[in-house]
């Protein structure tokens, strides 16, 4: 039986940038994350939280927060990029560790701008391409273990290179389980037409992290008709609270249960824009359905 660690993330209360008026501020997102029931949390864009290590410990210390990880873009596959990629990852990275932090969720950068859908690199990689975004993140995750000592979850993500079933597949096969693992989004794998629970089959050993989200097959459907990009997909509301869409959440916990594992599980729904009213009692809805499924791992402890 699995230890499943259920927290959330910036991510749920509409946090997509670092700084941006229409985002909940950091103190209302900590003390209102505290209210909904949940420990551990994400640090989200970095920048929205503090990045002072004392003050974060702080923040977090007097709501009994805890931190499970970073999150951070590459892209590695593009020439020259290492450096950028790099001075990224340093930052979350030192700012996870020093907090208690233990992982890096590392996300593939869109070929296509969120919000206005311009193209910005074909949608497909070349094999050399794939080649350097695979050994890049092998020596990412080594130097982020061996410097920090913080763990790489990789996290497909919709509009990116590494994105449905068959290119997680992909990159998997590229990468060394010793040091990166995949950060398994239940959301995004549905959302590019993948199948969550083969993924966990197939490729248990490499389950490291989980974010839960769900999908409106409605909106999923729009999306996929007119190819519409992500960020405007998600003003449609194809990111939704459970148990409103796809993939069903309790044969999904219940094959991670099965994995004999301890893993965390970040709840996460898009909704960038939205008002700052809507969070709390979704997450708070969220929340008490997922100690519902009957799953005894798991835990928001």
């Amino acid at each position: 039986m699995s230890v499943i660690h259920v927290g959330s993330a910036p991510d749920s209360w509409g946090v997509w940038f670092a700084e941006d008026p229409q985002q909940t501020p950091y103190t209302r997102f900590l003390d209102e994350v505290a209210a909904s029931g949940y420990e551990w949390i994400e640090l989200g864009p970095y920048g929205y939280l503090p990045t002072d290590s004392e003050k974060l410990s702080d923040e977090l210390a007097s709501r009994s927060l805890r931190l499970s990880a970073g999150t951070v873009f590459e892209h590695l596959h593009q020439d020259d990029a290492w450096d950028a990629v790099w001075t990224q990852i340093e930052d979350v990275a030192k700012l996870t560790a020093a907090v208690g932090g233990k992982h890096v969720v590392v996300i593939p950068e869109m070929w296509r701008d969120p919000g206005t859908g311009e193209v910005l690199e074909d949608r497909n990689l070349s094999a050399d391409q794939w080649r350097k975004k695979t050994d890049g993140m092998n020596e990412l995750g080594k130097r982020m273990f061996e410097q920090y000592g913080v763990k790489a979850q990789y996290h497909p993500h919709a509009d990116s290179h590494v994105d449905t079933e068959e290119n997680v597949y992909r990159f998997l096969d590229g990468t060394s389980p010793e040091f990166v693992n995949l950060c398994l989004d239940t959301g995004h794998i549905s959302y590019c037409g993948g199948d969550n629970i083969a993924i966990i089959e197939r490729a248990s050993e490499r389950i490291g992290y989980l974010h839960l989200k769900q999908v409106n097959e409605v909106v999923r459907a729009k999306v996929e008709a007119e190819d519409l990009p992500f960020g405007e997909a998600v003003k449609l509301g194809a990111m939704t609270e459970p148990p409103l869409g796809i993939p069903a959440m309790p044969p999904l916990l219940a094959a991670i249960d099965k994995l004999d594992i301890e893993v965390f599980a970040i709840v996460e729904q898009d909704m960038y824009p939205c008002s700052p009213d809507a969070p709390l009692p979704i997450a708070q809805r969220t929340r008490t359905y997922l100690g519902s499924c009957g799953v005894s791992s798991v835990t928001f402890e």
